[in-house]
C-alpha cells in the first residue's frame, strides 16, 4: 500500500507493474489474507495501525479481484483503466507539434513494440500496454535470473524509455504543470 501510494504519485507506469505484481502476489496466496499477511504484511517493521491498513488494503483488493472474476488471469479495471488513459496520452503526444523529444523516443522505441507484439501471444490493446507486459515480464525473468539476451535489454531500456518519458507528461498533467495535448 505504502509503495503502491508513492508510485501512483511519482510514476504511473511503476505504480501499474507493481499492482501487477500485488495481483500475481495474491493469486500465489490463494485469495488468502492470511497467506498475505504472513507472506508479505508481518515483514513490515510498522505501528499495528499502519499494518492494519496495509492489510486492510489488501483485503479490499482481495475482494475486487474476486468480484471483478479475474481469480486466474487479468486486471484489475482501474488497472485498465489507467492504461487506457495512458494510451490516450500516448496518441495525443505522438500528433502534438510540441513533443518532437516524446516522439523521438517513441521512434526509437517502435520496432522493438512492433516486435514484441510479433513475437508474444498477446493481444494487446495497445502499444502501451505492450510496453508494459514486456516489462512485467523482463522483471519476472530477471527474479528467476533467467539469462536475458542483450537484444530483450535493449528493447526493454526503450520500453522503459518511452514509459518513464509517459509518466513524467501524465503526472505533470495531472499536477497542472502541463497542458494536455
Amino acid at each position: 500500500m505504502i509503495i503502491a501510494q508513492e508510485k501512483r504519485k511519482t510514476n504511473i507506469a511503476e505504480f501499474i507493474i507493481y499492482m501487477w505484481q500485488v495481483e500475481d502476489l495474491i493469486r500465489a496466496a490463494g485469495f488468502e489474507l492470511g497467506q498475505v499477511d504472513q507472506i508479505v504484511i508481518s515483514k513490515f517493521d510498522l505501528p499495528p495501525e499502519q499494518l492494519d491498513e496495509i492489510r486492510t488494503w489488501y483485503a479490499n483488493l482481495i475482494t475486487l479481484m474476486a468480484e471483478e472474476k479475474i481469480v486466474e488471469k487479468g486486471h484489475m479495471t482501474f488497472l485498465n483503466n489507467l492504461i487506457r488513459e495512458l494510451n490516450d496520452l500516448h496518441l495525443r503526444l505522438l500528433q502534438s507539434p510540441e513533443e518532437k523529444k516524446y516522439q523521438e523516443i517513441y521512434r526509437t522505441a517502435h520496432e522493438n513494440v512492433k516486435s514484441f507484439k510479433e513475437k508474444s501471444p498477446g493481444p494487446f490493446s495497445s502499444e502501451i500496454e505492450a510496453c508494459l507486459t514486456g516489462l512485467y515480464g523482463y522483471l519476472m525473468l530477471r527474479l528467476k535470473k533467467t539469462e536475458i539476451s542483450t537484444e530483450t535489454k535493449d528493447a526493454m531500456i526503450s520500453f522503459g524509455n518511452l514509459l518513464a518519458a509517459l509518466s513524467t507528461r501524465f503526472r505533470e498533467i495531472e499536477e497542472g504543470t502541463r497542458e494536455l495535448p
